[in-house]
C-alpha cells in the first residue's frame, strides 16, 4: 500500500505523467535538455520530474558519453517495471494466467475459442464508437482515427499509415498490454492479440488480410503488421 501511494502521488503531477506517457510512447533514451524542450520547463524542474519517475522504478537512468570529452551525460529511459494501481488489490494478471492456461489445457478446441474470444472483443472495442454516423458512412481517415483512439485508450500506443496505392494500412504498437502475460507463453497471447486486432478491424472493414512483420519477443522494437482492406 505504501509503494502505491508513492506511485499515485509522483504520477498525479500532470507534467510529471505526460513526460511517462512519453517515454511508454516513444521508447527512447532521453536527456534532461531534451525533456526540458519537449515540455517547456526549466532543465533543474525535467530533472526533478524525472529523478521522482526514477524514485518508483518506472524510470532508470544511466551515465552515456557524449563522444565531444568532457562529463558523460546522464540519460533516461522507461524500465520494465509496471505500474497496476487496485484499490484494494486485485491480481488480474494471475487470473489472465490461470485462464489462458486454461483454454491451453482443453488442447486445439480451447485455443480456438480463446481466439474467437479475442476477436470478438476486439469487435466489441469498436462497437461503442458506434453511437454517431454509420460506420459505412465514415471516410478512411475516420475509421482509422477511431482504430488510433481506441488503440491508445487501450494502452497500445499505435501509429497507423495508410497506404492509398495499396488500400493497407501499416501500423506499430509501440507498447504491449499483455507483455506480463505474454512472458510466460507469447507465442499464443499474441495471436490472442493478433485476433483481437483483426476484431478491431474488421468491425470498420471487411474482408481484413491482417500480417505481423515484426515481434516485440522476437528482439524488435515494436510489434509491427500491415492490414490489407476491403472497404465496407
Amino acid at each position: 500500500m505504501e509503494q502505491t501511494l508513492k506511485v499515485t502521488n509522483v504520477l498525479s503531477d500532470p507534467t510529471r505523467y505526460n513526460i511517462y506517457q512519453y517515454l511508454i510512447k516513444h521508447h527512447q533514451e532521453v536527456s534532461v535538455v531534451e525533456i526540458a524542450e519537449l515540455f517547456d520547463i526549466h532543465p533543474n524542474v525535467a530533472r526533478l520530474h524525472l529523478s521522482k519517475l526514477e524514485d518508483i522504478n518506472i524510470v532508470e537512468s544511466y551515465s552515456q558519453k557524449t563522444g565531444k570529452g568532457g562529463r558523460p551525460s546522464r540519460v533516461y529511459r522507461l524500465s520494465n517495471e509496471v505500474i497496476e494501481l487496485n484499490f484494494p488489490h486485485r491480481d488480474y494478471k494471475l487470473l489472465s494466467t490461470i485462464a489462458i492456461e486454461s483454454f491451453v489445457e482443453l488442447g486445439e478446441a480451447g485455443k480456438h475459442a480463446l481466439y474467437q474470444t479475442g476477436y470478438k472483443y476486439g469487435n466489441k472495442v469498436i462497437e461503442r464508437y458506434n453511437n454517431g454516423p454509420l460506420f459505412e458512412e465514415l471516410t478512411k481517415e475516420q475509421k482509422i482515427n477511431i482504430l488510433e483512439d481506441a488503440g491508445t485508450m487501450l494502452g497500445m500506443y499505435p501509429d497507423f499509415q495508410y497506404n492509398a496505392d495499396k488500400n493497407s494500412v501499416t501500423f506499430q504498437i509501440k507498447n504491449c498490454p499483455f507483455k506480463e502475460v505474454a512472458s510466460t507463453n507469447h507465442a499464443m497471447v499474441c495471436k490472442l492479440h493478433n485476433n483481437f486486432l483483426k476484431g478491431m478491424f474488421e468491425a470498420l472493414f471487411t474482408s481484413v488480410d491482417l500480417i505481423e512483420n515484426e515481434n516485440m519477443f522476437n528482439g524488435c522494437e515494436n510489434c509491427t503488421y500491415v492490414a490489407k482492406l476491403s472497404i465496407v
